[in-house]
């Protein structure tokens, strides 16, 4: 198994942005977004161990391990401190990074992020999982978001890829084992999460059928909430503007 992470880089300069996909996804889920934040700082935007370029990571299928495997790769890159924003899974991997290593997160922005709840739609990850076809891959993805939601071809043709790398689907579905069973995941503790001192931001859509809105509730004091009304789970697809003022404004917040 390789240890190394790849990760998509653009910008330049003193200021580094992490950027991690949810479960299933890769780098390009940020493909519209990376570019407007590189305006103003350095992006690397990972893909998680046990997905696409990461694929034989061994940290893959552990929210812990892929946060220690983010922090070991950054120290391999040169880069001790930065901001981070992480959707879904990357959110749970987001947030365990900074409560690792609270002195190199400079700010959090957590799109709909994992284990802030326990419940998860593990249907809808299964079918994520193994759609079967590209057809099947596109009714999975779309049941993800709000109704109504169609994902663009583009992305599904870049998930396609990804699927058809040998070992994919099959290592997709050993995460999904591992992350949620019988319809529920890991939480990570409020308490724990009240520690956290960097700005903190969360955003979540009410219509979110994957990670219930209702798991945005009672956040410690001083996290920022922002309501995306009639919004599901594909926030950086959905809610790209929101997501890239959310991030900007987050990162502010730590300078």
């Amino acid at each position: 198994m390789s240890e190394t992470l790849h990760a998509r880089e653009k910008g330049s300069g003193r200021t580094a942005l992490v950027l991690l996909h949810g479960f299933g996804g890769h780098w390009m889920d940020w493909y519209d977004i990376q570019p407007d934040l590189a305006r103003d700082a350095r992006v690397l935007a990972y893909d998680l161990p046990g997905h696409a370029r990461s694929l034989d990571h061994p940290a893959a299928g552990s929210a812990s391990g892929m946060a220690k495997a983010i922090l070991a790769d950054l120290d391999r890159r040169g880069i001790s401190r930065v901001h981070v924003a992480g959707f879904s899974m990357g959110g749970a991997v987001a947030t365990l990074m900074a409560l690792r290593a609270p002195d190199r997160v400079a700010s959090l922005t957590l799109l709909a992020p994992g284990g802030f709840g326990p419940d998860i739609s593990e249907p809808r990850l299964k079918n994520l999982a193994s759609p079967g076809s590209t057809d099947g891959l596109r009714a999975a993805v779309n049941a993800l978001g709000a109704p109504g939601f169609d994902m663009p071809t583009k992305n599904i043709a870049a998930l396609a890829a990804t699927r058809s790398l040998p070992g994919q689907e099959a290592k997709l579905v050993e995460i999904v084992g591992k992350i949620a069973k019988d319809g529920k995941q890991g939480e990570i503790p409020r308490d724990s999460l009240a520690t956290l001192a960097m700005p903190v931001t969360v955003v979540w859509g009410t219509d979110d059928p994957v990670l219930p809105f209702s798991q945005s509730e009672n956040l410690p004091e001083g996290f920022q909430l922002v309501v995306l009304p009639g919004i599901g789970h594909m926030l950086p697809e959905e809610a790209r503007k929101s997501v890239i003022h959310a991030i900007r404004s987050t990162m502010r917040r730590a300078t």
